[in-house]
């Protein structure tokens, strides 16, 4: 038996989940203490630095390029692994497909209704409707992985169909409701872009020829997935939506002459990048909420209407919704689960970090309503995280007993 390299070794554990989510908590807990210590002017001055070329604007500061750049990768992996799913996976069913979509679709509305519900007297509050309705899929699948590691695979594929339906959902909303500079000339140059990385999947004509030639196809893949990126980005859309959209075009059919599919060699040698660098980041850059003026926060209706509507309104929207649509219509939840794993992981997605902190600044000028629509959006992930943990630990128990193998008595022979 050959012995794998210390490289191997390490990129190995950085492909599974709990160790990607020990380290991205690691540097959001980090970022968090850095961001409140006297040494927090030094991680203002990092996270703010500007850098990148001008003449592509893509000047940003590196907090910009860890949320809208590396974040990318990640949801690369996210819509690689989803499209497996579709594929070949649980979601080939369109009655256990159904149920995350609207679950999530329940999961961005009730949120929002909660907010206005506890803000409608207040018309300077009313723009931070849709700061509640956004998961943070990378944070709550980290969790996840850490405290269920023996839950269903299925609640995973739940999990993370339900958090990309709704960070779209919420991309679009910022699109239509949150941006005023929606370049359609952009959106429409990445669109047409991402035709041709499609056509470059599927393997056809001048496609096949060209992948069954000695040629380095990266050398294509690697501009082409850059140039997506930037038009993205340019557009004013989130750029992460590149990431997912070519995540989803990846092919999962083996040709002629391949030993594994596009796909599944681009999620294995790119995983341990997301783990290891893209996450931790990330979470280093965005994490670093400042936490003062508790007292006055925690009596503010946009903190409590994001804190409502993230920890009340994501359980009663995601769950009431699955529910639901299994009693109106074909739809079914996967046998593996039960109810209450499915309400721990609707908890879970009351973790609502950075697609909830980027609609923040937008609702909000700088001052004091937006520093506590941050720090609800904190406080909240922070509650959502630590009730979910308490049902998905005991459920984690369970599922660990259920699997080990049962240990009988021998009878007792007679002498």
């Amino acid at each position: 038996m050959v012995q794998k390299s210390g490289v191997h070794a390490v990129a190995d554990a950085l492909r599974k989940d709990a160790v990607g989510g020990f380290l991205l908590i690691a540097a959001a807990i980090i970022a968090l203490i850095w961001a409140n210590s006297p040494a927090s002017g030094l991680y203002e001055s990092i996270r703010d630095f500007e850098i990148g070329p001008e003449a592509l604007h893509l000047n940003l500061s590196i907090g910009l390029w860890a949320a809208d750049g590396l974040l990318a990768l990640f949801f690369f992996i996210i819509g690689a692994e989803l499209k497996q799913e579709f594929v070949h996976g649980e979601l080939r069913n369109p009655r256990r497909a159904m149920l995350p979509i609207v679950a999530a679709l329940g999961g961005m509305v009730v949120p929002a209704l909660v907010y206005v519900a506890l803000n409608i007297h207040r018309p300077d509050a009313l723009p931070g409707w849709g700061i509640p309705m956004a998961t943070d899929i990378a944070f709550a699948l980290a969790i996840l992985a850490v405290v269920g590691r023996n839950l269903p695979t299925a609640l995973r594929t739940f999990l993370l169909t339900l958090a990309i339906v709704d960070d779209l959902g919420a991309i679009m909303v910022i699109a239509i409701f949150y941006s005023d500079k929606l370049d359609f000339l952009y959106l429409l140059g990445a669109i047409a872009l991402l035709g041709v990385f499609a056509y470059l999947q599927r393997g056809r004509g001048f496609a096949r020829t060209l992948n069954r030639s000695s040629f380095p196809m990266l050398v294509i893949y690697i501009p082409l997935a850059f140039l997506i990126w930037m038009f993205m980005h340019e557009s004013g859309v989130h750029a992460t939506i590149a990431g997912v959209a070519m995540g989803l075009l990846m092919r999962t059919s083996i040709h002629k002459g391949e030993s594994e599919s596009p796909l599944h060699r681009a999620e294995h040698a790119l995983r341990p990048w997301s783990a290891a660098i893209a996450l931790p980041v990330f979470a280093l850059m965005s994490a670093g909420v400042v936490f003062s003026g508790m007292g006055s926060m925690i009596t503010d209706t946009v903190a409590l209407g994001i804190i409502g509507g993230l920890v009340v309104g994501k359980f009663i929207g995601i769950v009431g919704g699955a529910w639901l649509t299994t009693k109106f219509t074909r739809a079914e939840l996967n046998p593996s689960l039960k109810w209450i794993d499915i309400s721990g992981m609707s908890l879970l997605a009351g973790i609502g970090f950075t697609v909830s902190l980027l609609i923040s600044e937008l609702a909000f000028p700088a001052g004091t309503t937006l520093e506590h629509a941050k720090g609800g959006v904190l406080l909240a992930s922070f509650l959502a995280t630590m009730i979910s943990a308490a049902i998905l630990v005991r459920r984690n128990a369970h599922y660990r007993r259920q699997s080990e193998p049962s240990v009988t008595e021998e009878p007792v022979g007679k002498s």
